[in-house]
């Protein structure tokens, strides 16, 4: 099973009001595993960048004015992601900014149904609980120090690793079934072979009267008296 998980990050809130996307970062999974692939991209939004987009993630007009527009990377954007399935915090949002800018390029639009969306994972999980990505590194002891700023693909490596612990941790289709073939058929009738030398006593002679003492202190009734 192939999934992408996937960050973007943008001029401000709202595509309908001008807003663009100026960043994309995606981490490729196979079987909920990373294969190192990973398609990462700045892109010129065609305007300024506002102030307090740029607190968030420190990228600036003239940084952006070199970088390629949305229209250039587009193909390459759509073979990395393929018809994976697309892990996103907050999926709403990315999809939103990525549909109306593949419709602004006449491409067609991502199904909604395709985004797997780790903020309602978490809040399904944790009930009440902080479900930013900071957050949710944290409650899984996974290394955020470098991220002082958002990045979309320094965010979609964070994410890929929290998406993991969310479905179960680092290991979520393992199976202790057992299945037996013509070629190979599986005994469950294995039983461990008797030590060739006992291992040593681990009680101490002090200890061993201590014991004793103590049973007898409890008299008769005491459970390590009986036979």
């Amino acid at each position: 099973m192939r999934e992408i998980v996937l960050d973007t990050e943008t001029t401000g809130f709202d595509p309908l009001t001008g807003d663009r996307v100026v960043e994309i970062g995606a981490v490729e999974l196979l079987n909920h595993l990373p294969t190192g692939r990973v398609f990462h991209a700045y892109v010129n939004p065609e305007r300024a960048m506002p102030a307090e987009a740029f607190a968030i993630h420190g990228l600036g007009t003239e940084f952006l004015a070199d970088k390629p527009v949305f229209a250039a990377i587009v193909d390459e954007f759509l073979a990395f992601v393929g018809d994976a399935k697309l892990v996103i915090h907050n999926a709403r949002f990315d999809m939103k900014f990525l549909n109306a800018e593949l419709g602004w390029v006449g491409r067609t639009r991502l199904a909604e149904t395709r985004a797997v969306d780790t903020l309602d994972l978490a809040k399904r999980r944790f009930p009440g609980a902080p479900s930013t990505l900071d957050a949710l590194c944290r409650r899984f002891g996974i290394d955020n120090s470098s991220r002082e700023k958002h990045g979309a693909l320094l965010d979609s490596e964070l994410l890929a690793e929290v998406y993991l612990e969310l479905i179960g941790g680092r290991q979520p289709d393992l199976s202790l079934t057992m299945t037996a073939t013509a070629d190979a058929a599986i005994s469950l009738d294995w039983v461990a072979p008797a030590r060739p030398r006992p291992l040593p006593p681990r009680l101490t002679e002090a200890e061993a009267a201590a014991h004793a003492d103590l049973v007898a202190d409890l008299g008769p009734a005491a459970l390590w008296a009986r036979d």
